[in-house]
């Protein structure tokens, strides 16, 4: 526990109870206290700036080499550079292959939450807890293309994605967000 409070204290995500906690544990018990000062002492190092300034950079002259163009190696190396660029013009892209698309959203007090769209048929699909942390996360194969999507909240509340602006209005009176997946280079 007093690992928990001395972490969540330097990374100041204690609430206001949580922070009575930690003065409380810190007054009553002095070897937490120096566990808690040390530990603030090495975030301060870290934090603190590690260069004070930039040496000049010194810059020795190099000597020019010239390489005769028409040396059997340099016409070996064009042929080759020739080759690899007409073997990469001609092979064909991958813009049709699936992606992995990851769809995360934060809710931390439902139990269920589903993802239902274009790519699952409009049939719900339950998506994984990432932990205690809230968040719920799917990962799906998709093509380029449009995606028509929306989260489901405990089996019967509709959700659009919030960190996707595009959105429709759909035929019963919800919202969708539309996704533009483009192809992967």
């Amino acid at each position: 526990m007093k690992d928990y409070l001395i972490s969540m204290f330097i990374d100041d995500e204690l609430d206001l109870d949580n922070k009575i906690d930690f003065v409380e544990t810190i007054y009553d018990n002095c070897p937490f206290k120096a566990e808690t000062v040390d530990l603030l002492r090495q975030e301060k190092t870290i934090c603190s700036k590690v260069v004070d300034h930039v040496p000049p950079l010194r810059v020795q002259p190099r000597e020019k080499k010239v390489f005769p163009p028409l040396r059997p190696i340099g016409i070996f190396a064009s042929g080759l550079a020739a080759a690899l660029l007409i073997f990469l013009l001609l092979v064909p892209t991958k813009q049709g292959l699936p992606a992995a698309h990851r769809f995360v959203i934060y809710q931390p007090g439902v139990k269920q939450v589903a993802i239902t769209g274009g790519f699952t048929n409009w049939k719900a699909v339950p998506m994984n807890r990432a932990g205690n942390s809230g968040y719920w996360e799917i990962t799906f194969d998709l093509p380029a293309g449009e995606y028509r999507f929306s989260y489901i909240l405990e089996g019967k509340r509709q959700l659009a994605d919030p960190t996707i602006l595009t959105r429709e209005k759909d035929d019963f009176g919800g919202e969708n967000s539309v996704l533009e997946v483009t192809r992967q280079t």
